[in-house]
């Protein structure tokens, strides 16, 4: 089978390409990036491997997606304007990759009848405190002038718009709405928690913890996440279904930076900024972000096997190597 992985030199496409070179059956592996945030580097493991082949390029490009999707057989569609940093520094690039880029990926896979597994966000559930997030919930977005909301607004639009596709002419589609994927690779230039949080605790720099800390997310190990997308794309149930995929493990932002910094051993503590302090404008957050993941339970069952601890050892290790 030919897979296409749209924003492949990313974390999870990274990942991704890795593990579907690893199953049985002589996959092959193209990947499509313009490594705007993604990078040459995560990609260096495959990169010389017989069945993958790499393409610089951007989604926008009608004919390169032309090419690409017809020669496929199931699309990864994971590329996207990612990180709060950047949605809040550029919401007209977050809103035209997001959207526009969906909808040539759609249409083009419409046209030539291939699967594809789309990636959304935990984003799309915006400010609502129905907690546990359930993929049927109403959905809560703040007001238009915080840009933040755009990235959630433009996850929603590529949504509905594959479901259209599926409802419309029978695409085969599933959405998979990713809660805080994380792990070894992951860059903290957008702002991802995580890679920022171990970065300044191993130049025993203060971790600077954005708005009170008591948010509440979850985080998935990037491992778990492609295998489930794995599985879900060989399950015919899946289809025509919007999935929730992250873990029911929970945990503060200030409860993070106190596990990094003991895991790290960091002498530089933590300080606390306002919204506006970190982004130079006003921010609208939500209090707490937890996944029910029954359904993907129930179609593949998903179960993620990796610990917020686990995670952040091994994220720790990747960035101590990177930083010697």
């Amino acid at each position: 089978m030919n897979v296409l992985v749209t924003g492949g030199a990313g974390l999870i496409g990274s990942y991704l390409s890795e593990f579907i070179l690893r199953q049985p059956g002589d996959h092959s592996v193209v990947c499509v990036d313009d490594l705007s945030t993604g990078s040459l580097d995560n990609v260096r493991a495959v990169a010389t491997h017989p069945r993958y082949r790499f393409v610089r390029d951007s989604i926008r490009n009608v004919n390169t997606m032309t090419t690409l999707i017809d020669r496929c057989d199931l699309v990864f569609h994971l590329a996207a304007a990612v990180g709060v940093q950047l949605i809040v520094d550029q919401p007209v690039r977050t809103i035209e990759t997001n959207i526009h880029g969906s909808e040539i990926v759609l249409e083009l896979a419409n046209k030539f009848g291939r699967k594809v597994l789309l990636a959304s966000s935990s984003e799309v559930y915006g400010k609502s405190d129905n907690v546990p997030f359930r993929e049927d919930n109403d959905i809560v977005l703040g007001s238009t002038r915080f840009s933040r909301w755009c990235y959630a607004c433009s996850k929603m639009v590529d949504e509905f718009l594959a479901l259209a596709y599926f409802d419309q002419f029978g695409l085969p589609v599933v959405v998979c709405r990713f809660f805080n994927t994380v792990g070894p690779r992951q860059i903290g230039t957008y702002g991802m928690v995580i890679p920022r949080f171990v970065q300044a605790a191993l130049r025993n720099e203060p971790i600077s913890i954005y708005g009170s800390g008591k948010q509440v997310r979850s985080f998935c190990h990037v491992a778990d996440i492609v295998g489930a997308l794995w599985k879900l794309a060989a399950c015919p149930e899946a289809v025509g279904q919007v999935i929730n995929l992250g873990s029911t493990e929970s945990v503060s932002i200030e409860a993070l930076a106190d596990l990094v910094i003991e895991l790290t051993a960091s002498r530089g503590g933590k300080v606390y900024l306002t919204y506006e302090q970190a982004y130079g404008k006003p921010f609208d957050d939500l209090p707490r972000r937890v996944p029910d993941v029954s359904r993907a339970r129930k179609l593949i069952a998903f179960a993620p096997t990796i610990s917020l601890r686990q995670t952040l050892e091994q994220v720790i290790e990747y960035e101590r190597n990177r930083m010697a």
